[in-house]
């Protein structure tokens, strides 16, 4: 007999919280964005409530009127390696650009983590986008990629990463002191990549991991991005603002799969959540108006203009209908570009409401309640159809998360969907995703047996 399904969370964590005006709250540390140790303890906190992953994203269009915890933080991949070391069994996961990496350094970088941690690291792939133009002048470039070059460039790098990841078979590594032998030359394997944006030789300077290879994470909103997510990515971070866009999008994107030769359960699909949970009702909105009550408006709007294509809002008056913006095209994040435009479309906002509107504490009423509200909210999508999980993103740390791993997630355990220990070491043994199978292995076995 199967296991029960079981719901999968990870923390999304950055500073004191995606609100933008969080680190104004009296007992938030305003500097956080740069303090390991705060890191270290949110990280803890997260594992005793026994969720999947840590995930820390990263953004590269970044400049002065950026999300204040955005604009002065850590590398992610450096941050996961000091978390991983503080934390026993919860997987540490990093956001990490194709648009401007290369592919070899990438793959070390990850396979390092993954040996440091035991096997808990998890890579998320994505393609830079930037709605001002500006990120390309920070490397070395004049202008930045279109959106679908971007998809094309990381095709090839995450086939590239993942051939460099093969580059050493389980056993390579042989170490034998007598004869001097330190490898196993049948078992390292060049990789001699030669594509349209990369030519990679290899092999890759480090062995395989306890993983195989780190799970691979992506986003996946757009046409190209769920094309290359049914084809290469192990879980999937979205963001849908209702029960029905995330059902019809869970079907969708599992329904890419079968053409790719893979199978629905070798994906995860996980919501972005931003509960607001207080034990009653009214302690729940009391907590949104205090983080509303943050938010200084020209900051806002001012962030919101880069995002949305460098369209300066502070220019408008507040009670500026959104519908009169000068609007333009963006080579940015278009997924999310044309789900703002469709909501000010269909609400007659202001100028001064879209921030609000859009932000994560104004949405989805259902999760700014009580424990019992919230959890019902995650069960009813995790049970019909929506998701296989969610990404926890919290509004303010560490209090957010504090409330829902000692006020959801025992509800969450008590109706048996959620996990009451870690039963595995890795993160892919969190998830339930198997270990890839070396490629080259999988050649030979696959002649022996033919013999």
């Amino acid at each position: 007999m199967s296991a029960a399904r079981q719901i999968k969370i990870g923390l999304y964590t950055v500073g004191t919280g995606m609100h933008i005006g969080s680190w104004r709250l009296p007992q938030a540390q305003a500097d956080a964005s740069i303090d390991v140790d705060f890191y270290k303890k949110i990280a803890l906190e997260a594992e005793r409530g026994l969720l999947d992953a840590v995930f820390i994203a990263d953004s590269l269009a970044i400049d002065e009127n950026s999300h204040s915890q955005i604009l002065n933080r850590f590398d992610p991949t450096v941050l996961i390696t000091a978390i991983a070391g503080a934390t026993k069994h919860i997987g540490v996961v990093a956001t990490a650009s194709t648009t401007y990496n290369e592919p070899y350094n990438l793959a070390r970088q990850f396979s390092s983590v993954d040996i440091i941690s035991g096997g808990r690291a998890g890579w998320n792939v994505v393609t830079t986008a930037d709605a001002t133009g500006l990120t390309a002048l920070n490397y070395s470039r004049k202008e930045h990629v279109l959106h679908d070059d971007r998809y094309k460039i990381a095709e090839e790098f995450i086939d590239v990463v993942k051939g460099l990841w093969d580059s050493w078979e389980e056993d390579a590594f042989i170490r034998n002191k007598e004869t001097g032998q330190f490898y196993d030359p049948d078992k390292v394997h060049l990789l001699n990549y030669e594509g349209e944006f990369f030519q990679v030789r290899g092999p890759l300077n480090i062995g395989r991991t306890p993983q195989g290879h780190p799970v691979l994470f992506q986003a996946g909103a757009s046409l190209p991005g769920q094309e290359l997510a049914a084809r290469t990515a192990e879980a999937i971070f979205s963001h849908k603002k209702s029960f029905e866009d995330a059902r019809s999008y869970y079907q969708e994107l599992k329904g890419r799969m079968a053409k790719y030769g893979r199978k629905e359960n070798e994906l995860l699909i996980l919501q972005g959540i931003s509960p607001i949970i207080g034990r009653t009702q009214e302690e729940a909105d009391e907590k949104a108006d205090k983080l509303e009550a943050t938010v200084i408006q020209e900051q806002a709007l001012r962030f919101l203009s880069g995002y949305v294509g460098n369209v300066d809002l502070t220019s408008y008056s507040l009670d500026t209908p959104a519908t009169e913006v000068a609007w333009r095209e963006v080579n940015s994040i278009q997924s999310d570009y044309e789900l703002i435009q469709k909501i000010i479309r269909e609400e007659n906002l202001t100028v001064g409401e879209l921030y609000t509107r859009i932000s994560n504490v104004a949405t989805n009423r259902s999760l700014r309640g009580t424990p019992e509200q919230v959890a019902d909210t995650l069960t009813y999508w995790f049970e019909n159809g929506a998701c296989d999980g969610f990404i926890f993103i919290p509004p303010a740390l560490p209090d957010s998360l504090t409330d829902f791993v000692d006020l959801v997630v025992p509800i969450l355990q008590e109706r048996g969907i959620y996990r009451t220990e870690y039963t595995g070491t890795t993160l892919r043994e969190h998830l339930g995703l198997a270990i890839p199978e070396n490629r080259y292995t999988k050649q030979r076995l696959d002649a022996s047996h033919a013999l």
